[in-house]
């Protein structure tokens, strides 16, 4: 069955090989937006399961070993793999060197994250995560080990085969995750589950890369390798940071209960990150790597998408920030409804996140990642004592509010002066996104209004979604030539490949 469902990735694979037509970025585009919306509908009623069967605490001390994880992750391969995607040449001239450098530092990463471990769940308040830590820290070197096969199928604009792969990945963890937890396995469950279903997806990994696994080591390539990934990897650590301080603040500060009831608004403040940024990022970077001897052509592919993803994501995140408590209680029920707190704010934040995601993939093509890496040390800088005034003076509530704060004060004016130095003006962003953030005004008003006047939750949800689609629909019609665009800057980097 396995074998069978992976047909149509192998045959466009082999159909590259003997001289056919690649993938376009269109494509590729609508089938990794297809794959990241059958993963996240599909596992949100997995997600919820888990979190009903387990409950704040245990769902917190999962939170603590899978905040481990994605600390390591960020810089496990120390930043090299990216180095694939925008290869000018054939990535077969460093594709070797490169999965050496992954899988040794990962080796060294894993050594680390487990003698650590103890040290680390306890300074997040829940000494008994140690073993769910450990367990997790097992995929950092599984992910080391098909860090290139997954960057030679993101140059080849490959989201096929990625769908398939993301799918079994994401439904054989959620599987053996659902079947342990109720074993009554507990929070160890979702580490087994994650720990199984990566293994399973690196060996799809390999036996479709463009490029068979090969380990070697080309001593020239080796420093301008580290010289442009050290600095990425440098900077995805602070982009963690900045990312899971909060959850780190509220693990140390708040205990694992604070902590569960803070991942769960983290959790749903992320689904129109995971949607709508997620298929994003894995298409435009090589598209803008394709089109990087085209500055303009690079700036205008920029404020088509900015413009597009606001008519997208702002009545989403407006209506998950005002009917947050609704959401809340009929998703998860009445025992979390202490994380609406949270999610006013971090449905906000996620907005922003996704305009600083699209500037991080923007500046990386150009070769920006000592700017990038400065952004990311002023973020943090500021950001721990914000969190940390945040949760002494109103708990989760104070931690999602000082989060929102320092991206809009301080991270937004610097990623805008940086836009600018390479030619964009403040008027194009403007005229991008001025008509979905003045529509939000009234929908915010409508669904405050709902909220007060419908006594049932999941009617107030109901009617809220609803006024919503209405706005982002108009919104996305209004924005039809940028989607036109899109089309023709995917088409140009086609020609371009």
């Amino acid at each position: 069955m396995l074998r069978g469902g992976l047909d149509p990735g192998a045959t466009a694979l082999r159909g590259r090989a003997s001289g056919q037509r690649p993938a376009t970025a269109s494509r590729a585009f609508a089938l990794s937006l297809l794959n990241t919306v059958i993963s996240k509908f599909g596992t949100i009623a997995i997600g919820v399961l888990l979190a009903r069967l387990l409950g704040p605490a245990q769902f917190g001390t999962y939170a603590i070993a899978l905040v481990a994880l994605l600390a390591v992750l960020s810089f496990n391969e120390l930043g090299v793999s990216l180095a694939i995607v925008r290869w000018p040449s054939d990535p077969a001239e460093i594709a070797p060197t490169v999965t050496t450098i992954s899988v040794g530092a990962s080796a060294l990463i894993l050594g680390a994250s487990w003698a650590g471990a103890p040290a680390f769940a306890a300074a997040m308040g829940d000494p008994a995560a140690t073993d769910v830590v450990r367990a997790m820290a097992v995929c950092v070197l599984i992910n080391g080990l098909v860090a290139t096969p997954a960057a030679l199928l993101q140059r080849d604009f490959r989201q096929g085969v990625r769908l398939i792969i993301d799918q079994v990945n994401v439904w054989l963890g959620a599987i053996v995750s659902v079947v342990l937890v109720a074993s009554g396995v507990g929070a160890m469950s979702l580490a087994v589950g994650r720990i199984v279903a990566s293994l399973v997806a690196a060996v799809l990994f390999i036996a479709y890369s463009p490029l068979p696994l090969r380990f070697g080591w080309r001593q020239e390539r080796v420093r301008p390798l580290l010289r442009f990934g050290l600095p990425l990897a440098g900077s995805s650590v602070i982009a963690f940071a900045v990312g899971y301080a909060d959850q780190i603040v509220a693990g140390n500060l708040l205990g694992s209960l604070g902590l569960g009831f803070y991942v769960l608004a983290a959790n749903l403040a992320n689904w129109p990150v995971n949607i709508f940024s997620q298929p994003l990022r894995g298409v435009a970077p090589p598209v803008f790597a394709k089109l990087q001897h085209d500055p303009q052509a690079m700036r205008e592919a920029f404020l088509s998408l900015v413009g597009v993803t606001a008519a997208a994501v702002l009545p989403v995140v407006t209506v998950m920030a005002v009917a947050a408590l609704p959401l809340v209680s009929t998703i998860y029920g009445a025992a979390w409804a202490a994380s609406a707190q949270a999610l006013v704010w971090l449905a906000a934040t996620a907005g922003l996140r996704i305009f600083f995601e699209l500037v991080y993939d923007f500046l990386v093509v150009l070769g920006e990642s000592g700017a990038i890496l400065w952004v990311q040390c002023l973020w943090i800088a500021g950001l721990v004592p914000a969190l940390a005034a945040g949760a002494r003076l109103a708990g989760i509530a104070g931690l999602a509010f000082a989060s929102l704060a320092e991206g809009l004060l301080i991270i937004l004016p610097v990623y805008l002066v940086l836009l600018a130095r390479r030619g964009f003006r403040l008027g194009s962003l403007l005229q991008r996104t001025w008509l979905p953030l003045a529509a939000c005004v009234p929908l915010a008003g409508v669904t405050l209004l709902l909220r007060a006047s419908i006594d049932q939750p999941f009617l107030a949800l109901c009617a809220s979604a609803g006024c919503g689609a209405v706005v982002m629909g108009a919104l996305v019609v209004a924005s039809r030539r940028d989607l036109a665009a899109i089309r023709s800057w995917g088409h140009a980097a086609e020609v371009r490949a």
